[in-house]
């Protein structure tokens, strides 16, 4: 049958009948907040990411509190150290920054969930996300002992999730392995398994004072033209035992979020990623679009594509507005 038996605007007459028959739903509960944790104290506003700060601990334990009071899903940390070597050890150091942060989060807010990111830029002076050798190139098995480590740390402060995020080949079976032997077997891992080597991540090295001192991150993070082989690495991390996946970044790879849920039928989580975040503040900042309405149209794009979670900078605002 065809028009004018069928007509499909009948079901957008009135705002009853289009949330009747909305696909998709996008709520507070679905969104994770990213959270930049240094040593310093009070708040250092990130140039390239109006809205967002670098937090103090004590600031940190705030903006859980933020976090609770909208709903948010939880909260995942980046740490900055004030002390950066070529081991990166501050990030699996028990007096870390963000194993001290753990600390107070877990214990201001007990039922908040805190994912830490699971990596070694932000702590190494060469900026690289695993152990580099002399010639400049990362040995990825070396780097495992390390990740393992830094998953280890996290897990003891009372992390409820980590989430490695370096790219190494082996890293969720590694780290799995290690949780388990320390006596957390029931801690789940998110796997930032089709992570691309994406020009959107600018304002995020800002943030986190993680450039690489030399080259780039081509060699372990995903050619973005590549799909098939961000779904491969997405069922690897599945054999090797992660708990959720995550593609990175969102918008540019909805295709991506779609193709990795129907392969693996795993919870996927979704980075809407600091060049993301930035362009739509420049813009709204300029008066080109209407922040609200575009951010809450592309928080919903990425759930409609298959992402169970959403981790965002956007997340207290999209909050505030869904309520």
């Amino acid at each position: 049958m065809s028009f004018p038996h069928v007509r499909p605007r009948r079901l957008r007459a009135s705002p009853a009948l289009r949330d009747l028959v909305r696909e998709t739903t996008l709520t507070a509960g679905d969104l994770v907040l990213p959270l930049f944790v240094h040593e310093e104290s009070g708040r250092a506003p990130i140039e390239a990411m109006p809205g967002v700060d670098r937090l103090s601990v004590q600031d940190a334990v705030a903006e859980c509190a933020e976090a609770v009071r909208l709903g948010l899903a939880g909260v995942l940390l980046f740490g900055i150290p004030r002390h950066k070597d070529a081991a990166g050890s501050q990030a699996y150091a028990a007096e870390g920054i963000v194993q001290v942060a753990v600390r107070a989060i877990k214990a201001a807010h007990p039922d908040l969930l805190v994912i830490t990111d699971v990596c070694l830029c932000e702590y190494t002076d060469h900026g690289h996300c695993g152990h580099v050798l002399e010639d400049g190139s990362v040995d990825n098995d070396a780097s495992l002992e390390l990740l393992c480590r830094v998953a280890v740390s996290h897990a003891r402060a009372g992390a409820d999730v980590v989430a490695p995020s370096d790219m190494m080949d082996g890293r969720v079976g590694a780290i799995r392995a290690a949780l388990d032997e320390a006596g957390f077997a029931t801690t789940p891992i998110l796997a930032y398994s089709a992570k691309y080597a994406s020009a959107y991540y600018g304002p995020f090295r800002e943030a986190a004072d993680s450039t690489p001192a030399f080259g780039d991150r081509r060699s372990y993070q995903l050619d973005p033209a590549n799909g098939d082989e961000g779904v491969r690495e997405a069922l690897l991390d599945v054999g090797e035992g992660a708990d959720m996946l995550m593609v990175k970044p969102a918008l540019p790879y909805l295709d991506l979020i779609w193709r990795v849920k129907e392969a693996t039928r795993m919870p996927v989580a979704a980075y809407n990623v600091s060049g993301e975040y930035a362009m739509v503040k420049a813009a709204a900042l300029a008066g080109h679009v209407d922040e609200r309405a575009v951010v809450l149209e592309t928080l919903t794009s990425i759930r409609r594509a298959g992402a169970d979670i959403v981790i965002t900078y956007h997340a207290k605002d999209a909050a505030t507005w869904l309520t």
